[in-house]
């Protein structure tokens, strides 16, 4: 099967640019292509996600990812998707990010014998004569046009600054940068970016007068349409050290019935058939589903053993067992303990599982809280050591969220 059709059915592809010239090529070459990663945190999190799986589905295609890193373009900072103007971030900011994401990528990636590459724009954007720039590149831009583009239209009411307006011309070169150097003829990037990718397309064609092609895919969006990969504490990590490998697991446990298929198909490497026959379970069935779903994507990202790990322990704890494993634990000592410690404190400050006291009163007070199955409703409620049974305690948030207090 073409890799195009692969990433069709897997429901990858969103817009295309001249899609029959590109699903012959693939057919006919071993084509290079391209995914950028601005840096705008030490880590990447499970929206990158997506486009990582497309670019290994590439990879096992015989096709040829480079992976470019925003070193460059991370300096400015892109206004698509945005309402205000993104924090700039200092050099070593960026270089300390750049390096962050190699590291990642190359969990996923195959980067040995020149299978894939790593490029950072910062390479060439950094030196690049400004005059020199707008007589080759920025002749071929239309402001007109440019303002058209949804990513600018958004911004112009609360103001766009010169400043932001030139990473599109910034993005737009970096593609015709790796067909100069790699002959890449192809950039993949989430739906948001079809504007910047029409410009680098565009810029090719123009002055190399060769093929050059643009794929975007589909944002992850649950069925409300809202963007995945956000919790009460934040974004879903990659790093373990940002997300550990038991919440990756449960946040991926515990998506929507509806969104099943869409993850299964996105973010694993299962055969559509099994895919199909899995999101079609239904009822409590489905559950099952949402663990091999929650299993698979963990195993990718992090490690069978992981996997293995925070599958045990989920079960463990959504069984009431005594669970252990991954499941998410503090320490805390017997001093801690000599006058007591209240129920708002141990979930605001010692756990953090509620983001602030005032969130903490209202789990209570709402019977979200329970301890070794007992619910507190009690705000003024004191956890004692004697309450702990073989120097173990588990905490318990709402009906999926587990913590387990250990005494030391």
């Amino acid at each position: 099967m073409n890799v195009f059709d692969t990433l069709l059915e897997r429901g990858f592809i969103k817009q295309t640019t001249h899609e029959d010239e590109l699903r012959e090529l693939l057919d006919n070459e071993k084509v290079t292509f391209y995914i950028g990663f601005d840096p705008t945190a030490d880590s990447l999190h499970v929206g990158h996600f997506v486009t990582i799986m497309a670019m290994r589905h590439m990879q096992l295609a015989g096709h040829r990812p480079i992976a470019l890193m925003g070193g460059g373009t991370g300096m400015i900072g892109d206004p698509s998707g945005k309402t205000d103007m993104r924090k700039m971030m200092s050099i070593e900011t960026i270089n300390h990010n750049v390096n962050c994401f190699k590291e990642q990528m190359s969990r996923f990636i195959d980067f040995d014998d020149d299978k894939a590459i790593i490029a950072n724009n910062a390479d060439w954007l950094l030196n690049l004569n400004y005059i020199e720039l707008l007589r080759e590149v920025g002749v071929h831009f239309s402001v007109n046009r440019m303002l058209s583009f949804e990513c600018f239209k958004q911004r112009l009411e609360k103001g766009l600054s010169f400043f932001e307006f030139n990473y599109m011309i910034m993005q737009s070169y970096d593609f015709l940068e790796l067909y100069r150097k790699y002959n890449c003829k192809l950039q993949l990037g989430g739906n948001d970016q079809w504007s910047n990718i029409l410009g680098g397309v565009e810029l090719v064609r123009r002055l190399h007068g060769d093929s050059a092609f643009g794929l975007t895919f589909t944002l992850l969006t649950n069925s409300e349409g809202q963007k995945m990969g956000k919790t009460v504490n934040g974004a879903v990590w990659l790093d373990r050290n940002k997300t550990s490998p038991y919440e990756f697991y449960q946040y991926w446990r515990n998506v929507n019935d509806s969104d099943v298929f869409m993850c299964l198909s996105l973010l694993t490497f299962l055969p559509m058939d099994e895919v199909k026959r899995l999101s079609s379970l239904e009822g409590s069935e489905i559950n099952k589903a949402k663990e091999v779903l929650a299993f698979e994507v963990t195993k990718i990202v992090h490690s069978e053993d992981d996997a293995i790990k925070a599958q045990e322990a989920s079960r463990s704890a959504f069984s009431g067992g005594g669970a252990t494993g991954s499941l998410p634990t503090t320490d805390i000592t017997e001093d801690t303990l000599s006058d007591g410690i209240d129920i708002i404190t141990l979930l605001a400050t010692t756990t953090k599982l509620a983001p602030s006291k005032a969130e903490a009163r209202r789990l209570v007070t709402q019977n979200g809280i329970k301890i070794d199955g007992v619910t507190i409703s009690d705000v003024k409620h004191t956890i004692t050591k004697e309450q702990f049974t073989e120097n173990k305690l588990m905490l318990q948030k709402g009906k999926k969220v587990f913590h387990q207090i250990n005494l030391k």
